[in-house]
Parts: C-alpha cells; structure tokens; sequence
C-alpha cells in the first residue's frame, strides 16, 4: 500500500533554539522526510536562529550530521537531501533582546499571506519574549502561527502566565501546543477504532469495560536532561501533558466532527470530570519512586542521584495514579495511570480491559477463560492486539486458548511510519488544530495535577526507591493489585 501524499501551500518554518537537541534529532529530520517525500512546495524555507553566531554553511553543515545519524539510512537520498539542504538559512537572533530581530524581518519578509511557522524550540522562559519581539517587529502579523512545546508552565498559575504572554501576540486559533503523542498513528487509530467501527463503542463504559491502564515507560534515565528533570519531575513532564492526553483520547464522548474544538471540547469535558485528588487520598491514589542503581539493556547503571551529581533528591522519576471519571460513561471504572524512567522495558501503550463474561458454560478442563484486552501500542512497533479467547485447533475436546488478533501497523500497510512531528508539522502548515492542545486543556490539567503536587511537598515524603531495570516500586504493584488486577506487562 502506498500512503497518498498531499501537497502543502508554500510557507516559511522558523526554528528558535535550531541548533538544540529537539532542532537536531527531531525537527531536521521530519521535515527532510516530508520533503524526500514530496510534500513540501518548491519555495518552502526552514530558518534557523539561536543566539548562536553561526554561518548559513556551518548551520547546513550541522543539519546534514542530523539528517544522517537520525534518519534510517535506507531513506537517505542524496538529491532528496541536497534539495532539502538548500531550503536551510540560518539568522542569528538573541531571543529576549533586540539583537538580529531586524535581521530576521529583513530575511523573512512581512508578506501577510505567507504562510510563517515559528516553532519555539527553546526553554519555555523565552515563550513570552520571543512572542512579545513577534509582536513588535510585525512578523506575528498576517499568517503567522506560533508552535510551543511543553512544559508550559511549572504549575496552573505559571500556565496562566504563559498563555496570556503568547495569547497578548498570537489569537488562539494561531497557537499551536505541541504534543507530539497525539501525533502518533497509533493515538489516532484509536478514534478510528470507536468512532468508525460499530463493533466497540456500544461497549465502551461501565457496564462492560472493568479498568484501563496507560503505560508509558522508559528504558533510559535522565541523561542530559537532568538539570531540567529535577526542577520538574515525572508528574510534570509526563502526567500532566502526554498522560492525560491519552486518557482523554480513550474517555471522551463522540465529537460531532473532527473538527479542532469538537474534538478539544470533548477532551476538556473529561478533565474537568477527573475527580479531585488531594490531601484526602493522595497517599491512597498514588505513588511516587526514583530509580536506584541496577542493571538495563546495557549493562549496570547507576541510580538518579548519581546521574543527577547529587547526594540527595526529593524528584520522583516514577509515578503510579488511580484515577477517576466523575461521569455516566465511567463511574466506578478506575484509569491506572503509570510512567517512569529506567523501567524494564521501553513501552507506550494502552490497555482497555473489558469485564469478565457472567457466566461460562465450559467444564473446568478447558481452561481458564481470560477477559478481552484491547492493547494499543504506541512503541515500539505501533498497532493493536485484541486478546480473545478461542478453541485450541485439534480433536481433543474444547480445550480453549487466549490469543490475539495482532495488526502491526509497519506490517499491514508496508510503509514507513511517519514520526509524530512529520504529521503536527504539516498540520500546521494546513491550519488544523485538531492534535494540538487548546489553553483551557492546559489550565484544567494543572487544575487536577497541582493538589496532588501540593500534597506531596506537604508531606516531604522521599520518592520510594526502585532498582533500575525493574517495573518500580513495589507500592506501584499494590496500588493496582488491591483492586484485584494486575498491571499488563508482556503479551509475547
């Protein structure tokens, strides 16, 4: 199957931060991907600016070691490359003063119907300066769209803070917030699984569904991040964006359309119907760990406050949550939240676990009969496993077998899956805010998530301890377990 490729209307993308890490091993690279694929207009530009003096050849330079050691070598086509290498400029520009800004309008141009991205690739204290100078130099003008990553902010009032610094510039329906989990085929498939098939959502609620768990776990530990780790996290880098992301994406009632605040709309209805947790029951509905030295894929490694340089730490790189929806759909289904760094395994995924069936009419020689399980996967190897249980083949009784119907999305379309940031780039470009997170989303998020933080720097306990290489702490196991399930770990 080839995958259709549709072009885009010409535009200029303007990367702040371009010679960062996020610029390099991710934005580089997706955009020469849509452009080897053809989707990018002839006269499309990528700019890069940082503070950096740099010249347009060694900027080049740099984007083309990019493309190489972050792009499957198989996909490297040296015209494809050279065309999209030309595209590149770079200005240098001091993000909250006023050197280079006259440089870049000079570079860029004030056509108001030019299409002009500005991604803020950067640390989010400059979202509001590089806005502000926007504003002022009349490049936000006209087309001019505004990309920021998370955080966005460090808790609901330094959200606000932010927001109003970029709505001051940017009107609402030119600011994008980038999550790059909506932007992931799996997270999208799972609309199409409820909303363009009869077959699940009828039962998609209480009276058939008994619990779901979202996963997102990671082999790796802090590395270089660990400056910013520590004054954020797992709650804030994680829970609070990605998570709760994907729990909307599973909770929420059919929008009317996949139009961009159809779809927010409905994903702000479930935020806002997360049942409060508090001092009241923090200590019951969650738990927090940090990873200790053990062992990975790689070898023995050593704990966070080793990789952090530190001799103590109160940052929690594991988190656990029972959470619940105040609402007719999901009353009394609880949502088993869990992420966390140097994890077992390296894995996204959510799993939909549907009740037990009221009564089997087997004898007890044909085995147990399990419950079925949606899985989505979002990584590694993206797709969706339903587990049934069916006959084992064969004349010797009913002897019954619990396996899955497996769609692996590389192996049943045979094309290259595209990165997140392929599809969210292109969405902006094309104006469809439909996978971007609208300022209310934001705020209702750090409205839920910031009594629980509250509660944990109240009671000053330390995260509890987890070997490296493990699923965490043990307290994650019996969150989930005291409830009578089990957290899903392997279904080879």
């Amino acid at each position: 199957m080839v995958s259709r490729i549709v072009e885009v209307d010409p535009f200029d993308i303007i990367v702040f931060g371009a010679t960062g890490d996020l610029s390099q091993r991710k934005l580089i690279p997706a955009l020469y991907h849509r452009d080897q694929a053809g989707q990018i207009p002839a006269d499309a530009r990528v700019i890069g600016t940082s503070r950096r003096p740099l010249s347009n050849e060694d900027f080049v330079a740099d984007a083309r070691k990019s493309v190489l050691a972050h792009v499957d070598p198989g996909d490297i086509e040296e015209e494809a490359l050279a065309r999209f290498l030309s595209r590149l400029s770079y200005v240098a520009v001091d993000a909250a003063a006023e050197r280079g800004w006259s440089d870049l309008v000079a570079h860029v141009g004030l056509d108001p119907e030019r299409i002009r991205l500005f991604y803020l690739a950067t640390s989010p204290d400059f979202f509001g300066p590089i806005c502000t100078n926007l504003g002022k130099c009349g490049l936000a003008a006209g087309n001019g769209r505004v990309v920021i990553e998370k955080p966005i902010g460090k808790d609901l009032d330094s959200a606000r803070r932010v927001n109003a610094a970029i709505g001051a510039v940017f009107p609402e329906d030119r600011v994008y917030r980038i999550d790059h989990y909506l932007g992931k085929e799996t997270v999208q498939n799972l609309m199409a699984l409820r909303f363009a098939n009869a077959l699940f959502e009828p039962l998609w609620n209480s009276a058939h569904i008994d619990h779901v768990q979202i996963t997102v776990a990671e082999t790796l530990g802090v590395e270089s991040r660990a400056g910013y780790y520590d004054t954020a996290g797992a709650l804030r880098d994680m829970v609070q964006n990605h998570m709760l992301q994907l729990l909307c994406q599973v909770a929420m009632e059919p929008p009317r359309s996949l139009a961009a605040d159809a779809v927010r709309d409905e994903k702000l209805k479930v935020l806002t119907s997360l049942k409060p947790i508090d001092e009241s029951n923090a200590d019951h509905l969650t738990v927090r760990g940090q990873y200790r030295a053990g062992a990975s894929a790689g070898g023995a490694v050593g704990g966070y406050l080793e990789d952090l340089g530190s001799s103590t730490s109160n940052t929690e790189t594991f988190v656990a949550i029972k959470a619940e929806i105040g609402n007719w759909r999901w009353a009394g289904v609880p949502f088993y939240l869990r992420t966390g760094k140097r994890l077992a395994a390296r894995v996204s995924e959510i799993v939909v676990a549907f009740k037990d069936i009221p009564h089997s009419m087997f004898d007890e020689t044909a085995g147990r009969i399990s419950p079925n399980r949606l899985v989505i996967r979002l990584q590694p190897d993206e797709g969706v496993r339903l587990w049934l249980m069916i006959k084992d083949p064969g004349p010797g009784g009913m002897r019954l077998q619990y396996i899955p119907l497996d769609m692996s999305f590389a192996k049943a379309f045979n094309v290259r899956n595209p990165d997140a940031y392929e599809r969210l780039i292109m969405d902006v470009v094309r104006g469809n805010q439909s996978l971007f997170m609208r300022r209310d989303e934001v705020e209702a998020a750090w409205t839920w998530i910031d009594p629980i933080l509250e509660t944990w720097k109240a009671h000053k306990e330390a995260p509890k301890g987890y070997t490296s290489g493990t699923w965490g702490p043990t307290a994650a196991v019996a969150l989930i377990e005291r409830d009578g399930r089990t957290w899903h770990e392997d279904d080879e």
